[in-house]
């Protein structure tokens, strides 16, 4: 068992450190990194991620008071015109489902329409919205479009229930035997930027992470996927070749693979259930000390909220999928469990 309580206590200190001035209001940076132009003020990622941490440890803000500030604060990020959310390192789409999911947790909707995305509230016009992001070539970052078109319209109750229908249809009709990822025809290696991991030769995770993406959607619609066994194979497969590097960053790569593998186990039927428990162990194992080994005031990963808020995903997942194996005060919610999007 691993014990997260002294963990936990240092992410609440954290957030804490990240607020500017009122509640709800947060930096996603405390400080520069070599010649980054990052912006250390007031953030859509720092708001949005500092509640979602909370919510996730059981800390959410209670206080109506204080729980309509941080809903002013996010609203007042919306774009008047077009209804959407910037920030530079991100698609709009990706920043508007992120905002706009984060204010779901408060019960909560964004301020003006979402113009912007218009166009794509036609079925029609969203199947070839779909059909146009190349799959191929870069499956992860094109599904921060693909899902957060998803979240972004269904969120903000803008869409109708044959556009969800026509959705994941579209999903399952696209969906991969092989792997039971989302291009079919388009799996292959592909090329992992720099950033994420240097010098790492190409793989097939950037497919699993793009997956990912539809999955949270799929699963909050509570539909099924077409080849949940084949996702299984492909997740114990990734892992077992170790072809893209797990539980050495603090990030998302975590929570895309535990996530991807735990929910299509669930729907397999129990397929290799014992391998799926012991990959999950094992790389708990690898995951928890790497976490705790880290300086929370001076590392890097921790001190991006938005990439802390990945960390804090994965170890709530793992939480529920090993029973008694991470000790907290509070449990760990997931966010996707309430609502889409991360």
């Amino acid at each position: 068992m691993h014990d997260l309580r002294g963990f936990i206590a240092a992410v609440r200190d954290l957030i804490k450190r990240h607020e500017i001035d009122q509640p709800g209001a947060y930096r996603r940076w405390l400080w520069q990194k070599g010649e980054s132009a990052r912006d250390l003020g007031l953030n859509p990622y720092g708001c949005a991620d500092a509640a979602n941490i909370l919510y996730t440890i059981g800390y959410f803000p209670q206080s109506p008071t204080e729980r309509q500030s941080w809903v002013a604060t996010l609203r007042d990020l919306q774009n008047q015109q077009d209804g959407l959310f910037y920030e530079v390192t991100h698609h709009p789409i990706h920043t508007t489902a992120h905002c706009i999911a984060a204010l779901e947790l408060f019960d909560a909707m964004p301020a003006h329409p979402l113009l912007g995305l218009s166009q794509y509230k036609d079925p029609s016009a969203m199947e070839a919205f779909l059909d146009q992001l190349d799959w191929r070539n870069n499956p992860w970052r094109e599904s921060h479009r693909g899902a957060g078109l998803y979240a972004s319209l269904v969120l903000a109750g803008e869409v109708t229930t044959e556009w969800q229908d026509r959705y994941f249809a579209w999903l399952y009709d696209h969906a991969d035997p092989a792997t039971g990822f989302v291009r079919k025809d388009h799996i292959g290696p592909v090329p992992h930027p720099p950033i994420i991991v240097p010098h790492l030769p190409p793989s097939i995770f950037p497919h699993l992470a793009g997956s990912f993406h539809y999955l949270f959607n799929q699963q909050y619609a509570r539909v099924p996927l077409r080849y949940p066994s084949a996702m299984v194979d492909t997740c114990l497969d990734i892992y077992r070749s170790r072809e893209f590097p797990l539980a050495v960053n603090v990030g998302f790569a975590e929570i895309d693979w535990v996530f991807c593998l735990t929910r299509s186990l669930r729907q397999s039927g129990g397929h290799r259930n014992a391998e799926c428990y012991e990959a999950l162990m094992t790389f708990t194992d690898q995951y928890v000390p790497f976490l705790l080994g880290l300086t929370p005031n001076s590392d890097e990963g921790l001190n991006d909220l938005h990439m802390l808020f990945g960390a804090m995903c994965c170890l709530s997942e793992l939480q529920t999928a090993l029973p008694g194996q991470l000790k907290t005060e509070r449990p760990l919610k997931l966010v996707l469990d309430r609502r889409p999007f991360i």
